[in-house]
């Protein structure tokens, strides 16, 4: 057992830490002007002060980690993602038949889930979409693809056609440079 000192330290502590707590929980609301009984009321609303009234949170420009001049004249088609927004959108469209198991913008990857066609029952197909960077370069996209096939005692991995990984890539430049131009139209 501890000495009734001791308890009496304890509780004057506990009781000191309350006081301060309570002494800067007042502090921060001194310079608030608030006055009890009083409706708040902005003075200037928003409408008023000309900001954004697009529905979203983050504005009509997205979430901008690095909103630098380029940004700001859509030069690299950022948009407030981690990666360009073109061949975000392009890869995204392009992939458009199969299901997306994940994807992540600020990282620039896009997994697939397994699809199968029809025609192919047997055979099923995954991507991995990953986008390095913020400008609409040729290097700027990789894709990984992989393929496995049926048998009788269930999916097995297979090789993949030569330079079907490619020909992903391509499509998705293509279609990311034709969003890019039909953005510098307007």
């Amino acid at each position: 057992m501890g000495s009734p000192i001791t308890g009496y330290r304890v509780r004057g502590v506990t009781a000191l830490s309350a006081v301060c707590v309570a002494g800067l929980v007042l502090a921060a609301c001194e310079g608030s002007g608030y006055q009890p009984g009083e409706p708040q009321v902005d003075a200037n609303p928003i409408w008023e002060r000309g900001e954004d009234r697009s529905g979203s949170i983050f504005g009509s420009r997205g979430l901008l980690l690095f909103d630098t001049e380029a940004d700001k004249a859509g030069v690299d088609g950022g948009g407030g993602i981690g990666v360009n927004s073109f061949l975000w959108r392009a890869s995204l469209d392009t992939i458009s038949f199969m299901p997306v198991n994940s994807a992540d913008p600020f990282g620039g990857v896009i997994i697939t889930d397994w699809h199968a066609t029809p025609e192919t029952p047997g055979e099923r197909f995954k991507l991995n979409v990953y986008i390095l960077g913020r400008t609409l370069r040729a290097d700027g996209v990789r894709v990984a693809v992989f393929r496995q096939v049926q048998d009788g005692t269930g999916w097995r991995d297979a090789p993949v056609a030569a330079r079907t990984d490619t020909r992903i890539e391509d499509a998705i430049l293509t279609k990311a440079r034709q969003l890019r131009r039909e953005t510098l139209k307007q």
